[in-house]
């Protein structure tokens, strides 16, 4: 064990503090068509990173290139210190992967399966067993092992997938649309699952169903026209992409200013783009602010310089949706793998 001149550890061939996936200025061409320019991105151990962008934006190819199925045309991706075209074993080694469609024979029971699945990851028996046990109970499972999984609900065939990927223990659990096709109590039941694999694992998620990034991540990226645009802790990247609405509300008796000046006043708070008058309700004083910022903490500084009664203060924030289609608008193009 040394000290690398970065400061970081090194285990045998391991680096210890490094980035899970480290991806520096990649790029892929297919014939003509460029799909990925310069991207550049680091998910660090721990993380729930949902990967969000639109048909044809280059998120697919992204995923692919990650799990080794596609090479990169330029640029650099590791996964776990392994560069994914010097050592593709070493990243695959790393890596659980849950598809879209997850790859289950609907044939064999779930026990069977995981059994199946182990030995292919080159898995004794004795560490089988114990990796069957946990992955069973990681995905409330252990009540169905000798199901036949044709037999199973689509939440419980998902949850079987993601068990397989969860056997050999990877350090970056990766997840490409992990509940598409689910009802909304399978839809909680698997976001429950990965917040709770997530403790322990790196995981990074791609989805169209956007709520489920706010309820399940706790960092966003969103690629468009290949290109990365928008990379951030899931509230900041709320905060920064949305038009802040709140509802202020100032007790009518208390007020010595008027409408007008109340709303100059509020005009002048940092990051308040507009002020309008709100209907009043029990003779109170309402606006509606709105902002490009969180300024709920500036209101309440302001009613208190100003020596007025804060009866309501309301946010109204908009939602990842938003934030897509303003970094997406007009986005074009055939989804290229």
């Amino acid at each position: 064990m040394f000290l690398t001149g970065l400061g970081r550890v090194t285990v045998g061939s391991v680096e210890v503090g490094m980035p899970v996936v480290a991806v520096s200025d990649l790029g892929r061409d297919y014939g003509s068509f460029t799909a990925l320019t310069e991207v550049s991105f680091s998910v660090e151990s721990g993380e729930i990173v949902g990967l969000l962008g639109p048909n044809g934006a280059g998120k697919s190819t992204t995923m692919k290139i990650l799990t080794g199925y596609l090479a990169p045309t330029r640029g650099s991706v590791t996964v776990c210190g392994h560069d994914v075209l010097e050592n593709p074993i070493g990243v695959r080694g790393n890596i659980g992967y849950l598809p879209e469609s997850a790859p289950l024979y609907e044939e064999m029971r779930v026990g069977s399966y995981l059994q199946f699945i182990g030995k292919t990851r080159g898995l004794g028996a004795a560490e089988r067993s114990r990796a069957m046990d946990r992955v069973l109970e990681e995905c409330g499972l252990t009540e169905r092992i000798n199901q036949h999984i044709r037999t199973l609900s689509k939440g419980y065939r998902q949850r079987v997938g993601l068990a397989q990927a969860l056997l050999h223990q990877p350090k970056l659990l990766i997840l490409d649309e992990p509940t598409s096709g689910l009802d909304p109590n399978q839809k909680r039941d698997m976001r429950a699952i990965i917040r709770r694999v997530g403790e322990t694992k790196t995981v990074l998620l791609s989805t169209h169903i956007l709520p489920e990034v706010e309820l399940t991540c706790d960092r966003v990226m969103i690629i468009n026209q290949g290109r990365l645009a928008a990379d951030g802790p899931t509230e900041q990247i709320l905060v920064r992409g949305t038009e802040v609405r709140l509802l202020v509300g100032l007790m009518a008796g208390k007020v010595v200013a008027s409408e007008d000046e109340l709303a100059s006043q509020l005009c002048g708070i940092e990051g308040v783009t507009d002020v309008q008058p709100a209907a009043p309700v029990e003779e109170s004083v309402r606006f509606t602010v709105l902002a490009d910022r969180d300024v709920r903490a500036a209101v309440f500084e302001w009613a208190v310089k100003r020596g007025h009664v804060l009866v309501e203060l309301a946010s109204d924030r908009g939602n990842l949706e938003d934030v897509f289609q303003r970094l997406t608008i007009g986005s074009e193009g055939v989804d290229a793998a």
